[in-house]
């Protein structure tokens, strides 16, 4: 049995982690924290053996622990992983891991001298349409990869906390970034785990379009270049509709995703194009406690197995220094620039979390 503690408890707690942890005979919620005293009965109500604190320091003094899942916004996220692996504790933390490129280096030297896990809620890996696709490329189906085109529509930014006047995603000092860092870091890890291969350079544009109260992109066109392919993001929160789009292009054929729909079109081929439909989107909800469990099982193995510790921080890292050159790129009117190599040493299965 784990002893964790939540710290953050706004809606990603409340609605996509918690349903995950609770249904894990193998964890203990013994503590949640978070300085609004509002949110003291929802987590009450939700996770009622678990101690509130107001305070981090407070809870980490007193609560003896394995983990913390860590579910503030971004610009805590540095100072709390610090903490916790300075108390030799395995961290989980909502993304973006970090904000800023410069806090990588330290936070992977914390974690490794304290020999713990520091993993990183990739939660898209584990939805069944991103799980789909995973298996037909790996089938072959459609050839060697040479594009991605990624399209993520949104009319809004999701909601933090239900009630709450203002949105921290929209507040600089607290997000990191707009719509980039929000949409495009998920992007990023999936696409890394299709194409199994390092970005080379970045080039991307920032724009506002629709959310003009706020100085953070509401829109961002994001492209990559790869050893072998090439990948395209185009992200917004200026939208009509809701919905993502997906396109893998191979020299064999492509995929196309459409909200819940697969198509699979063949180069040359006498056949029909092969269409599935699995029930569910990429765009339905915002917190996703059905992909939870996915990322829990990671977070474990990585505990139980230190051969594979590690994984999820290299795609992380690798994450953190594409959005930061995303926005230096846009600030260089879309220059591209190059991609260094990680702050860690690249595994072979890099790109891969399940």
């Amino acid at each position: 049995m784990l002893r964790g503690a939540l710290i953050g408890f706004g809606n990603v707690a409340a609605h996509g982690h918690v349903p995950g942890w609770l249904a894990r005979p193998d964890i203990e919620l013994v503590a949640v924290s978070d300085t609004n005293e509002a949110r003291r009965p929802e987590a009450e109500r939700l996770v009622p053996h678990a101690l509130w604190y107001s305070s981090v320091e407070a809870l980490l003094a007193k609560e003896r622990l394995d983990f913390v899942d860590v579910c503030t916004p971004p610009s805590s996220h540095a100072d709390l992983i610090r903490a916790a692996l300075q108390r030799e504790l395995h961290v989980l933390c909502e993304k973006p891991l970090v904000c800023r490129q410069e806090d990588l280096a330290e936070i992977s030297r914390l974690a490794t001298t304290a020999r713990k896990v520091l993993y990183t809620v990739h939660n898209w890996h584990h939805a069944p349409i991103i799980e789909f696709i995973r298996d037909l490329l790996q089938r072959h189906d459609i050839g060697s990869i040479s594009r991605c085109v990624w399209q993520t529509l949104r009319t809004k930014p999701a909601v933090a906390v239900a009630g709450q006047l203002g949105n921290w995603r929209l507040d600089p000092r607290i997000a990191g970034g707009g719509v980039l860092v929000d949409h495009g870091w998920h992007a990023c890890y999936v696409i890394l785990g299709w194409l199994r291969q390092r970005p080379t350079a970045i080039s991307a544009k920032l724009e506002t379009r629709r959310h003009v109260d706020s100085p953070l992109e509401d829109t961002a066109t994001v492209h990559i270049r790869f050893p072998r392919a090439t990948a395209e993001l185009f992200l917004t929160w200026a939208a009509d509709e809701r919905r993502n789009v997906v396109e893998i292009s191979g020299d064999r054929g492509t995929i196309r995703v459409e909200n819940d729909s697969v198509v699979l079109t063949s180069v040359g081929s006498c056949e029909s194009d092969r269409r599935w439909m699995l029930g569910s989107s990429l765009s339905e909800g915002s917190h996703h406690p059905e992909w939870f469990g996915g990322v829990i099982n990671g977070f474990l193995a990585e505990i139980a197995d230190e051969a594979i510790r590690g994984r999820n921080f290299t795609e992380a890292a690798l994450c953190v220094d594409m959005l930061a050159l995303a926005q230096l790129s846009s600030q260089q009117n879309t220059a591209w620039l190059r991609i260094p190599g990680s702050i860690m040493a690249e595994k072979p299965e890099m790109g891969v979390s399940r």
